[in-house]
């Protein structure tokens, strides 16, 4: 897998305070990575592809609830 430094690491385009998560999808592994975007040289979070889909399917039922 690449390093972390040589990523593209994204933010989402519904963060307007900048204080966020931010993804990398490296291409030659089937891991999603996730940083506080605040602090990019802290933990990252890594998920397998399938355990992310999961993970984001949750975020969306639990806005919904919420709404």
């Amino acid at each position: 897998m690449a390093e972390r430094n040589d990523l593209t690491w994204r933010k989402s385009t519904r963060s307007s305070s900048g204080d966020c998560v931010e993804i990398a999808v490296p291409v030659d592994a089937d891991v999603v990575l996730m940083r506080d975007s605040k602090d990019p040289d802290g933990p990252t979070l890594t998920f397998d592809r399938d355990a992310f889909a999961d993970f984001l399917a949750a975020l969306k039922d639990s806005g919904q609830q919420r709404g």
